[in-house]
């Protein structure tokens, strides 16, 4: 990707009052307090083993550790509010007094479980629907002052496979944020970070289309996620299953990079770090 394409983006995140920049790219570690998860191998049932996974996070390079308590994979069963407030909190709070320099981001849809994440010592919001699952939303991040994370998806995690009719995706996906970004920014909200939702309403040849396109996203000039970690669009395709996808995962993970993602978020962290350290050292020699 050519340096001057991303010259106006806004690459820096307020993270109570700590500066990030990300313009060299981060990764996130995925922390799944759900037994639902799609990986197995990514589940988390204990406090003592949550920290053991942060801690294996921050060792292999993860800038970010996100936190979710929702299963949003389809056929994933109902987690109440309370529960995943519970949940959320019980680990916010024992990673954070135990590796506090490390930002924690939540991944949940729901107002109440992000006001109550952040309280208890998150950063950032990760909201799969964008405020589509929760009117209060929006105005609870703003009010909370913090970095939101958008995706894009049609319908519920429950429905959103039956909404993959596009009459042109890309065109649809930059309206959507569109909507999403104006009307955070009128709220006061000032950083925002979107992600196109690899997976979620979109076919397995849909997800190829919006990678080989991810860079249309740049006309925002905010930072963008990508989100491809062992997901279904590698193994349907390659074969086998999440447990045979970290090889077709790096490899796409490297093409994200090069259509300008900021942070891949993952479950095998060291791998991805390195994925950025080499696609960093390709771009230094070309450009330095």
């Amino acid at each position: 990707m050519a340096k001057d394409t991303f010259l106006n983006r806004k690459t820096t995140l307020n993270l109570k009052g700590k500066l990030v920049d990300l313009s060299t790219p981060a990764v996130m570690g995925i922390l799944n307090l759900t037994a639902d998860s799609f990986y197995s191998e990514s589940r988390i049932s204990s406090v003592e083993l949550a920290l053991k996974r942060a801690e294996s996070i921050i060792n292999e390079g993860g800038l970010f550790i996100d936190i979710g308590a929702y299963s949003s994979r389809p056929g994933a069963e109902e987690v109440s509010e309370a529960e995943e407030v519970d949940k959320i909190v019980t680990a916010v709070a024992a990673i954070s007094e135990t590796f506090p320099d490390v930002f924690l981001s939540i991944d949940t849809f729901r107002a109440k479980v992000a006001r109550a994440a952040v309280e208890a010592g998150a950063h950032i919001i990760n909201d799969i629907a964008a405020g589509n699952m929760d009117e209060d939303m929006f105005e609870t991040v703003a009010d909370l002052n913090v970095p939101y994370l958008i995706m894009h998806m049609k319908g519920t995690p429950k429905t959103m496979q039956q909404h993959t009719n596009y009459h042109h995706m890309m065109l649809e996906m930059t309206s959507y944020f569109s909507e999403k970004v104006d009307r955070l920014k009128k709220l006061g909200v000032k950083d925002i970070i979107l992600d196109p939702g690899f997976g979620f309403s979109k076919t397995l040849d849909q997800n190829y289309e919006l990678l080989q396109h991810m860079e249309d996203l740049n006309i925002f000039e905010l930072p963008v996620l990508a989100g491809l970690s062992r997901k279904s669009m590698i193994y349907k395709f390659l074969g086998g299953g999440p447990e045979q996808a970290l090889n077709g995962t790096t490899a796409l993970n490297t093409i994200a990079l090069l259509k300008g993602a900021n942070i891949l978020r993952v479950h095998d962290v060291k791998a991805a770090a390195q994925c950025i350290a080499l696609v960093g050292k390709t771009q230094e020699q070309q450009y330095g």
